[in-house]
């Protein structure tokens, strides 16, 4: 009996894990160490003056590279491994996950009543050879007010998530209009990851 296709999914979010789900993809985790013992290879610091498309270009390709090296070094089946990342551009500038409710809130009243972009970069590395595509969509918030930001960031959802609002959670009430991919927002393109896969060979 063949064995079915199988890929590693360098990631620690749960959205990533349903989205291969959704689409039939067949992956088992790969966990990097997380703070204060994370690897240099998977800091997500940006550069100075980086661009957010860049940023997460860089970051994506460096976790599936590494994710690569890692299945080398633990002697694991030889699959190909996928990473991600996912970060906001407003005005040119790289919003990520919010260190703490403090920052969560100030991005919320940023993003209020106004369009940013989502950026989302999959990777795919596998012997000796990585690809990267990005997906950009753009999301406009109607206008917020403070108490309905005060309640959403005190439910604790924008903890894990760049921008600190998850699309498919409650923040849904708050976005007026949607343009590009949702899975993309969500933080995994469903159409580049397919893609992907197809040049590395696995049947989508």
């Amino acid at each position: 009996m063949l064995m079915e296709p199988r890929i590693y999914l360098a990631s620690k979010s749960p959205r990533r894990r349903e989205l291969l789900a959704q689409i039939g993809v067949h992956f088992d985790l790969l966990m990097f160490r997380t703070p204060p013992r994370e690897d240099a290879a998977t800091d997500e610091t940006p550069l100075p003056g980086e661009a957010p498309e860049t940023y997460a270009r860089r970051v994506a390709a460096a976790k599936a590279a590494h994710g690569a090296e890692l299945v080398a070094v633990r002697k694991l089946i030889a699959r190909p491994v996928l990473a991600a990342d996912t970060t906001l551009d407003v005005d040119g500038e790289i919003v990520g996950k919010p260190r703490d409710d403090a920052e969560a809130t100030a991005i919320l009243h940023r993003l209020s009543g106004r369009t940013h972009r989502v950026i989302t970069a999959v990777a795919l590395a596998h012997g000796g050879a990585g690809e990267c595509l990005a997906n950009v969509s753009e999301v406009r918030f109607r206008q917020l007010d403070a108490d309905e930001i005060r309640r959403y960031v005190a439910g604790g959802e924008p903890r894990d998530k760049a921008g600190a609002y998850g699309l498919q959670g409650r923040a849904a009430v708050f976005v007026a209009e949607v343009r590009g991919s949702p899975s993309g927002i969500v933080g995994l393109p469903l159409c580049e990851t397919a893609l992907l896969l197809r040049r590395f060979g696995y049947p989508t």
